[in-house]
């Protein structure tokens, strides 16, 4: 299994062919407390890089963009039930959804956490 991040705060979790994505511990708490989460649906194929996701807050609303291309395999139904998941555990059971790898080699472009997180520091 192999963690990844982006510069707008995704997260990337690879097992095998598939990778489950979600926004960063930093990107909850730059939010503040989340009210509504949207996940795309099963079946879509996303783009590297296109907007896949929704996630609004008391503060804003961001959009949450796919890391890799792939096909949406799952969405996370409880984020919709309970979007203060992403506040309590975003890099857990906070995930909006998974999908599989359209192209391995997109991965080369992300960061390592050590890599993330020492880049926050300079945010």
């Amino acid at each position: 299994m192999s963690l990844y991040f982006t510069k707008e705060h995704e997260w990337i979790r690879v097992e095998g062919d598939t990778a489950t994505v979600g926004i960063s511990q930093h990107a909850q708490g730059a939010l503040g407390d989340i009210v509504f989460a949207e996940a795309p649906e099963p079946g879509k194929t996303l783009n590297k890089g296109q907007e896949a996701a929704v996630v609004e807050s008391v503060k804003a609303a961001s959009d949450v963009y796919a890391p890799v291309s792939g096909e949406v395999v799952e969405a996370n139904p409880a984020i919709a039930d309970d979007p203060s998941i992403i506040n309590s555990d975003p890099e857990g059971e906070g995930w909006f959804f998974k999908l599989r790898l359209a192209d391995q080699g997109e991965l080369e472009g992300l960061m390592d956490e050590p890599a993330y997180r020492a880049w926050c520091e300079t945010l």
